[in-house]
């Protein structure tokens, strides 16, 4: 079987090199709405969805995520947005959940002709006292825990090779 949906879901790479000019608000809206449309545990649709374009605030980000990384390059490969993921502490889906999200916005990305990168560390970062006080600045909810991010623009350069998948990913049990 084929269709536009399951060639997204094998065509989409992670992209680690981003041109420096901006998405537009019509692609980044696109994307964001994708996230929203993630399924919830119980429909609770308690992820959080925040777009930085900022460039102070993105380089905040990119100092804060390096540091808890032990690295001094871009963890974010320069892409000139980011799309940082927050959940409720007392949601018991919140990573299942906020992970959809991110995943539903990966390919969303991909299907418009944008690229992305999945980041971590969000947890880490937003867990410290320079985070948390990020978090207030950024006027979120208390109560929210970083998952994930997204490094989001228009792709640099694509990758050269595609890993073939593993026989034995799945199996079928009659």
């Amino acid at each position: 079987m084929d269709n536009e949906v399951l060639r997204a879901i094998r065509e989409r790479r992670s992209i680690r090199r981003y041109k420096p000019e901006q998405i537009t608000d019509e692609e980044l809206k696109t994307v964001l709405e994708a996230g929203t449309w993630a399924p919830t545990g119980h429909g609770t649709q308690d992820p959080c969805i925040v777009a930085v374009q900022n460039v102070q605030l993105i380089e905040r980000l990119v100092n804060m995520n390096a540091k808890i990384m032990g690295v001094d390059s871009n963890p974010y490969y320069g892409a000139p947005t980011i799309v940082l993921v927050f959940a409720s502490a007392d949601n018991y889906n919140h990573e299942r959940d906020a992970s959809l999200v991110l995943g539903n916005m990966m390919l969303a990305a991909h299907s418009i002709g944008l690229a992305s990168c999945w980041i971590n560390r969000e947890d880490a970062m937003f867990a410290t006292k320079e985070g948390k006080e990020l978090m207030e600045e950024m006027g979120l909810r208390d109560g929210l825990l970083g998952v994930g991010a997204l490094a989001l623009g228009y792709a640099a350069s694509q990758p050269k090779t595609v890993k073939s998948r593993r026989e034995d990913y799945y199996s079928i049990i009659k």
